[in-house]
């Protein structure tokens, strides 16, 4: 055999004879096996790490969509956080605002020391102190009927500028030109209207209030209400004039109280942020009564809210 070799291969069982031929040939076809089996594990691998590859970048852009997602809802809640923020800083304001109005409405009333509690209780404190204040201002007698008022002759005795002697004034001389709006200084009903001859004081309209007070607005031009009619505070009832014995255009004001005159100027400078004053200079009324009166009336009625009772208190006279 030209070109082949003879390999003989002996063991304590048998004796083996290979050719040089066949031992290349199986050599070879191993190799290609293995090469065979390696491609095909490469193979696979392959198509297993591009599979998870692909895996990969899905997640990948499934990530990048929520990371978006994200950035867009943190942009969100800045912007809402950034609102929320100038919400809680302007309240901030408004309360800081708030307490120092209060504050001032507690001075005027007289509710210093309530300055200590919270602010939801100083608020209520003030709220009913000002509604019960607010309620004797318009059930009695308080400010000018005028407009704009200039005392030319107060109460107590005088010499009368038109009959002779010295008698006394019952009332209050306010300047007013003729044709001059005059107003009621409380609610209440009329009593009378027109001309009253007997008593020299012309045209007048003649108001009862409650607890006892009335008042009475002389040498009027004219009246504008009737007998019966209600009448609420600042409500025009007729206008200034020189009627009855009058020596020129005036407004004649009494305040009486169980029938009794008494001096209108107390009641005329009576306001909320006034309002001891007439406590101070009209000692003939029993107050802490008359106070005692309101309140049980006040517990009768709806309260107002907390912000009604301060506008009212921020429009008193």
């Amino acid at each position: 055999m030209r070109n082949h070799y003879l390999i003989t291969i002996t063991d304590y069982h048998r004796a083996r004879h290979y050719t040089l031929s066949q031992v290349m040939t199986g050599a070879a076809l191993g190799a290609i096996g293995l090469a065979a089996l390696t491609l095909l594990g490469s193979f696979i691998t392959i198509h297993f790490l591009s599979g998870e590859l692909d895996h990969r970048g899905q997640d990948l852009a499934a990530l990048e969509q929520q990371n978006e997602r994200i950035l867009i809802e943190n942009q969100y809640l800045l912007a809402e956080q950034s609102a929320l923020t100038e919400q809680v800083n302007r309240r901030a304001r408004e309360l800081t605002v708030l307490s120092d109005e209060l504050a001032q409405i507690e001075n005027m009333i007289g509710l210093e020391e309530a300055q200590m509690l919270p602010i939801g209780q100083r608020i209520s404190a003030a709220s009913h102190t000002a509604f019960e204040r607010r309620w004797l201002l318009n059930s009695i007698p308080s400010g000018y009927p005028l407009l704009e008022g200039h005392v030319t002759s107060s109460f107590g005795m005088r010499d009368h500028p038109v009959t002779e002697g010295t008698r006394l004034h019952g009332g209050i001389d306010l300047r007013a030109a003729t044709g001059t709006e005059v107003m009621s200084s409380a609610d209440g009903v009329v009593e009378f209207a027109g001309h009253h001859a007997s008593s020299g004081l012309g045209t007048m309209v003649k108001i009862v209030h409650n607890y006892g007070f009335t008042t009475v607005y002389a040498h009027l031009d004219r009246a504008d209400v009737q007998v019966g009619q209600y009448i609420s505070k600042g409500q025009v009832i007729g206008q200034s004039g020189n009627t009855g014995r009058s020596a020129a255009p005036h407004l004649h004001y009494e305040v009486h109280y169980l029938g009794r005159k008494l001096d209108p100027k107390p009641f005329l400078d009576w306001s909320i942020d006034q309002y001891d004053l007439i406590f101070e200079q009209e000692a003939r009324i029993q107050w802490e009564s008359l106070a005692e009166t309101v309140r049980s009336t006040i517990r009768l009625v709806d309260q107002p809210s907390s912000q009604a009772a301060l506008n009212w208190t921020a429009a008193s006279p």
